[in-house]
């Protein structure tokens, strides 16, 4: 009788370390769940601070060619979903420095509180609407991300990551290199600046801005792969 070999455990039960050994070997099963669980969060990071679509999906396309190069690099002193949003973060600053001056982040620090009675909290929580709302919602969506778009570079990046990304500011402070104190006085300005353009019944959409699944996902996914030389499966 055959003895019977241990089952491979599921990927979503790998701790951080496993999931990195076998993406280590190459293995597209782990390569692939990696990009899956992450592209959303670069995306929208990457996005927060170029505003622009195409670049942003260069920026995480570059992020898992050197993540995945250089894993031997993850030591597991943070998530590996914190580790890549660092280099997509790195990556996304080192082509905004290449393309404009840079910004004064004291001057944006000081920007006019003028306006504050009509400012509203933004909640990060989606509320499900009746099926009828479903249009309405894609619409709101996009109305969402152009007022994002418009917020200045600090406070949108901040923002993104905090309220739509859900970090905690304490994760936030720590991946963008600033004080705590810093990352909820941006917070705190982005929401004013915010109000301009959203009433708080928008909210509910804030959970479904830029998205980063279906088509887009897998191309990105199936890219990557094909640029490590992996054979591409299902």
């Amino acid at each position: 009788m055959q003895p019977k070999t241990a089952a491979t455990p599921p990927l979503n039960s790998l701790d951080d370390m496993a999931l990195v050994e076998r993406a280590q070997h190459r293995d597209p099963a782990a390569l692939r769940h990696i990009m899956e669980q992450n592209n959303r969060r670069l995306y929208r990071v990457a996005r927060s601070v170029l505003g622009d679509d195409t670049e942003a999906e260069d920026v995480v396309q570059e992020t898992y060619l050197r993540a995945f190069t250089h894993l031997d690099g993850f030591r597991g002193e943070a998530r590996l979903g914190t580790w890549l949003t660092r280099i997509a973060l790195n990556e996304a600053l080192g082509r905004l420095r290449t393309r404009r001056t840079s910004v004064d982040l004291k001057q944006l620090d000081t920007i006019s509180e003028q306006g504050a009675s009509r400012v509203i909290y933004l909640p990060s929580t989606r509320q499900e609407g009746d099926p009828e709302a479903a249009a309405a919602r894609a619409e709101v969506r996009r109305f969402i991300e152009r007022a994002v778009d418009q917020l200045p570079d600090p406070f949108r990046i901040v923002f993104v990551l905090r309220d739509i990304e859900e970090m905690s500011t304490e994760a936030t402070a720590s991946q963008l290199g600033l004080r705590l104190e810093t990352v909820k006085t941006r917070l705190h300005r982005a929401r004013r600046l915010l109000r301009q353009n959203l009433d708080k019944t928008l909210s509910t959409a804030l959970a479904d801005t830029f998205p980063f699944a279906g088509m887009r996902c897998a191309r990105i996914t199936q890219a990557v792969l094909a640029r490590l030389g992996t054979p591409v499966t299902e």
